[in-house]
């Protein structure tokens, strides 16, 4: 177990789970180290390139993308209680600990983590992210994501090192927090806010973000949809990274982001690295996040395979309904 921080003191005082100690105390602050790690790593690395390689998926990886890797893996190793793993980068979950000398803790989790999500857009400069999900058990093959994956942290890489961290733990009501990261990690780390909440109408401003914005053109119900948000004034907060985007309107209490899939265009999110850890930080928050070509929610349906893909409609619960009736009507 590490040392007490904020962070852990505030979790055991909202969240008194014998079952879930190590998560807090172990777990969690393990995993911000890294967000704290990678966010030097990125201010050391002055020139991104490509490392010549390619993840499982096919996309180019940059040399930040292996160092985020590496960052996160080096960390969850030293964690006797993450015991299965599995990235992007390298999407087979495969043993974390040398397991051949003891036994697996009786308390112990799966990471499926997303090392550097919108590397496209880091080299200029702009604000990107790591996305973890934290699920029960050995393995987030054949779960449900709305009851085994336990907890998620989005680590937000831009002029500050933050992260929105969400435990939802049964018994206890869902904890959606924003952190500071520190440059020592978890013990410099402040608590920002201790609710992060979407919320209720009326709204002083709505915020949209239409990401594959291009399937417009394939999509009818898609550019209505758009034009529509531009006719009501709505305010455009589009990165073009998943993180940022989504952060915004946990940030500002109000906010859609939508990516749609067509024939022409493909689903690019992957359930497992992305789609799983922000619909819990979502819903936690109040929110709502769906599958736009069913208008299911994103964590009713178990993953079958790692590499599963998907779109994503996710925000403030009234928005999602209105994104959901105009694309499925």
């Amino acid at each position: 177990m590490m040392a007490d921080s904020e962070l852990t003191r505030h979790l055991r005082s909202v969240l008194p789970s014998e079952a879930h100690k190590a998560l807090i105390s172990s777990v969690l602050p393990t995993l911000i180290d890294s967000i704290s790690d990678i966010s030097k790593i990125l201010k050391r690395s002055q020139h991104v390139s490509r490392a010549g390689s390619a993840n499982a998926f096919g996309d180019d990886q940059l040399n930040v993308d292996v160092l985020a890797e590496n960052s996160i893996r080096k960390a969850i190793s030293q964690c006797p209680f993450v015991v299965t793993a599995s990235s992007e980068e390298d999407p087979i979950e495969r043993s974390s600990q040398d397991i051949s000398t003891g036994s697996v803790p009786e308390e112990h989790y799966t990471i499926a983590f997303d090392p550097l999500d919108g590397s496209s857009i880091i080299a200029p400069n702009w604000t990107v992210g790591t996305i973890i999900g934290i699920w029960q058990g050995k393995t987030a093959l054949n779960q449900l994501p709305a009851t085994k994956q336990v907890a998620a942290v989005l680590g937000v890489y831009g002029p500050r090192t933050t992260a929105i961290v969400t435990l939802r733990l049964p018994g206890f009501d869902p904890v959606c927090l924003e952190l500071g990261v520190g440059e020592k990690g978890v013990e410099d780390t402040e608590i920002i806010r201790t609710a992060v909440r979407l919320v209720e109408p009326p709204f002083k401003t709505r915020y949209f973000a239409p990401a594959n914005l291009r399937s417009a053109a394939e999509d009818a119900k898609y550019m209505t949809l758009v034009s529509d948000f531009i006719q009501k004034k709505y305010t455009l907060r589009y990165s073009g990274g998943l993180v940022p985007d989504v952060v915004h309107a946990l940030v500002k209490g109000h906010g859609i982001y939508i990516s749609p899939v067509t024939a022409a265009s493909k689903a690019k999110l992957r359930r497992l690295y992305e789609l799983f850890p922000l619909a819990l930080i979502v819903e936690s928050a109040g929110g709502k996040a769906i599958n736009p070509a069913d208008g299911t929610n994103i964590l009713d349906t178990p993953l079958g395979d790692l590499n599963e893909t998907a779109g994503l409609v996710c925000g403030t619960a009234e928005e999602v309904d209105l994104v959901k009736k105009a694309l499925l009507a």
